[in-house]
């Protein structure tokens, strides 16, 4: 018989509290692929490798370092995931997941989310940083599908509101004290692993898409359940097929990546005290 999700929850919260010797922490930070270095910010940081973290996946995405950073940054503590778990790289929808529902455990009520996205909107060029403010789903799956925990959330979550509207006004904030061009937009996620078609991209930009990805949107809709605040961030690494006449692979994703990682490193760091 299968561990309920809500205990090994709570054992991986557990044992991350034990290796870190912090009990609780208030703010934690999912990065994406190229976006490493803005673990950086964590001072007095434990690394703990997702592969010592009590059922926990191994990221195999090039670009996910798969550690987890318990530390400090700005003077808040903070839990930091260099990497994440994608949903096509075969997981299911609840190994992909897991770490919101841990950072639930740990008492995290504020998550800032970052990722690679490809520019759907015309304004979007790569390095652009894009506060996104609402989402499509087109991955075919939701998280919450299945049995409902009352203990993580209610059966049927709200998600008018699923990024946090004051935290996007901080964001906003710290971006014109750093002069800093923060974009808006609505992200769509998909499957992936393959890149879209420029049909598919066309199809996006009349459904009302400004950038396009293969993550977040399963981990805010998992964080909403469990009444953790959302800020999230992407990093346009590249012009969606069809709208550039070259093609797109990862390793310029990952480049553009660390290029802005650096900018959107440094709002970050202003960002976390500011966020309640």
């Amino acid at each position: 018989m299968s561990i309920p999700l809500y205990e090994r929850a709570t054992e991986a919260a557990r044992f991350i509290a034990a290796k870190s010797g912090r009990v609780t922490s208030r703010v934690a930070v999912v990065l994406g692929s190229g976006l490493g270095s803005v673990a950086d910010c964590v001072q007095n940081g434990v690394e703990i490798p997702y592969g010592e973290i009590p059922y926990f996946v191994q990221s195999t995405v090039e670009g996910h370092a798969g550690t987890m950073i318990v530390g400090t940054c700005s003077g808040v503590d903070v839990a930091l995931m260099r990497g994440r778990f994608h949903f096509y790289e075969g997981y299911s929808m609840e190994e992909v997941t897991l770490p919101i529902r841990v950072f639930a455990a740990m008492g995290i009520r504020s998550l800032i989310l970052t990722n690679a996205a490809g520019g759907v909107g015309s304004k979007l060029s790569p390095g652009s940083l894009m506060i996104i403010t609402d989402h499509i789903n087109m991955m075919g799956e939701n998280p919450l599908r299945g049995e409902n925990d009352d203990r993580f959330g209610p059966r049927f979550p709200d998600m008018t509101a699923a990024y946090a509207p004051a935290y996007i006004e901080v964001a906003h904030d710290v971006a014109r004290e750093m002069k800093v061009r923060l974009a808006e937009g609505v992200y769509m996620a998909l499957r992936g692993p393959s890149y879209e078609t420029p049909a598919e991209i066309r199809m996006m930009r009349e459904l009302g898409a400004d950038a396009v990805g293969m993550s977040t949107v399963p981990e805010v809709i998992v964080a909403r359940h469990s009444g953790i605040k959302v800020l999230a961030i992407s990093c346009i690494t590249n012009v969606a097929a069809g709208l550039a006449s070259t093609e797109i692979n990862h390793s310029e994703v990952m480049e553009v990546g660390t290029r802005a990682g650096r900018q959107l490193a440094q709002l970050i760091v202003r960002v976390i005290p500011r966020l309640v």
